[in-house]
């Protein structure tokens, strides 16, 4: 019936709106709040200024994430995502931090820039549409699966297997004596056995929110093993207020400016791997115009951090496999993720309360939902034709194998201009970059457009039935 509301639009009942919101924000949490952490310290800002910059990283994410998700005229995907700080960025900006010519104000005025860069850049972004045929997407979606499953491995294992740290302001790494412990393994199998079992036993309600009654019975067991710490809880403050600029005016250097630029491009490209695969999740058509609205947003969104103290945003790739977990479709439920950022930049104890999740907690939830995401590129490479077109399969498996190099080669490219790292070091990027290359020689540059006009006509003629 033409009455009826597509399952992205529909609004759900506020408990379950909450809950199912909730296990978004777990699932990012870890996520969201370590840019801020590695620039604070690399900067050397004393405690309190690292403790604001985290709440203002929190209500920037729900600022941002409402925009992408409610939508306004010309800007929002209208699906469900959830928005964080770019991991992107990292490099780029730890260069700018070790400049004290720079600094954080010379960050901000760069990420503003490149938020007015994003913004104006969006619709030609999405211009790249035809650019993906299902070959191409689906084996970026697969290879953004397993680029996440190292980070829900290293949650598992307790964090990373090396730890960042400033010393005399010069960043370093250093063993991390947690990780790989028994103890942290058997909570994540713990919470993964939970989940599992909720999943094929549970019903309804249970079974949409399973990842989160994973982690909640995974931090109730951490309590109880004395792994999981409450002495941050008591000691945050209840309000805070976030302000625009809270450190001054921002700075504008060429330089900075035009990198953090170079930086958004390729979070955007990897942004539209992301909503192709959440627009095949949902079963909501992504054209264009959907996506020149969803890179704005990234634009929009970045431009928000700037001016409240935090740093470049993007669609978080962690909360696409949820989707697919749950088979909740819509996107007001990310709203509410939204709102609850909100509140947790607004107030700190209850930022430190999610932020006392062990690592371990949330590994055995990463290898539910990333694994998903992978799952979900292969059942969309399962509609290409292999059989009677090989070249497809040249295709998948050198794409796969260059999106492969950051996670198996971390020093591949070293050797390299250092401007081109940020390009680089994202095999999401390099798988993307290979397989439009190689589909586009193999198959021709109009590939793209072809395969979505005969999944539009195919849309078209089922509608019909």
């Amino acid at each position: 019936m033409s009455s009826d509301i597509h399952p992205v639009d529909q609004v759900l009942p506020t408990p379950r709106l909450f809950a199912l919101g909730l296990q978004h924000v777990l699932v990012m949490y870890a996520g969201a709040v370590a840019v801020p952490l590695i620039i604070g310290r690399a900067l050397k800002l004393p405690p309190e200024d690292v403790a604001f910059l985290i709440s203002a990283d929190l209500f920037a994410c729900g600022l941002a994430t409402l925009v992408q998700c409610i939508g306004f005229p010309g800007t929002g995907i209208r699906l469900p995502v959830m928005m964080g700080v770019t991991f992107a960025s990292v490099g780029p900006m730890l260069a700018m931090a070790g400049n004290p010519e720079i600094g954080l104000l010379g960050i901000y005025g760069a990420v503003i820039v490149a938020g007015i860069f994003s913004i104006i850049a969006a619709p030609f972004i999405s211009r790249l549409l035809p650019l993906f045929p299902p070959v191409v997407t689906g084996t970026i979606i697969m290879v953004i699966g397993i680029s996440l499953m190292r980070v829900g491995i290293n949650w598992a294992g307790g964090g990373l297997p090396t730890l960042t740290k400033v010393v005399d302001g010069v960043p370093g790494a250093f063993p991390n004596p947690a990780y790989g412990q028994l103890q942290g393994l058997g909570i994540a199998l713990f919470v993964l056995l939970v989940i599992l079992g909720l999943i094929k036993w549970g019903t309804g309600f249970i079974a949409n929110v399973a990842v989160l009654l994973g982690i909640i019975a995974g931090a109730v067991l951490s309590s109880f093993l004395g792994v999981m710490h409450f002495e941050k809880v008591a000691a945050a403050s209840w309000a805070d207020i976030i302000v625009p600029f809270h450190f001054g005016m921002p700075k504008f250097y060429l330089v900075p400016c035009v990198t953090m630029c170079v930086v958004m491009v390729v979070v955007m490209i990897e942004s539209l791997g992301m909503f192709l695969a959440l627009g095949d999740m949902t079963d909501r058509k992504v054209d264009r115009e959907a996506l020149a609205r969803g890179l704005r947003a990234d634009g929009v969104g970045t431009l928000l951090g700037g001016i409240f103290n935090t740093f470049p945003y993007t669609s978080f790739s962690q909360n696409v496999g949820l989707v697919g977990v749950t088979g909740v479709k819509s996107r007001w439920v990310t709203v509410a993720g939204g709102v609850i950022m909100l509140v947790l930049g607004l107030v700190p104890k209850m930022s430190a309360l999610v932020e006392a999740v062990p690592q371990v907690v949330l590994g055995g939830a990463g290898l539910v939902m990333f694994g998903m995401v992978a799952a979900t590129g292969a059942r969309i490479l399962t509609a290409v034709d292999f059989r009677t077109n090989r070249f497809n399969l040249f295709i998948v498996a050198i794409s796969v194998g260059f999106g492969m190099i950051p996670l198996v080669a971390p020093n591949f490219f070293k050797q390299l201009p250092h401007d081109l790292h940020p390009l680089l070091e994202s095999g999401i990027l390099l798988a993307a970059l290979v397989a439009v290359l190689l589909n586009a020689f193999f198959n021709g540059v109009g590939s793209g457009e072809r395969a979505h006009a005969e999944a539009a006509s195919a849309a078209t003629a089922a509608e019909h039935v």
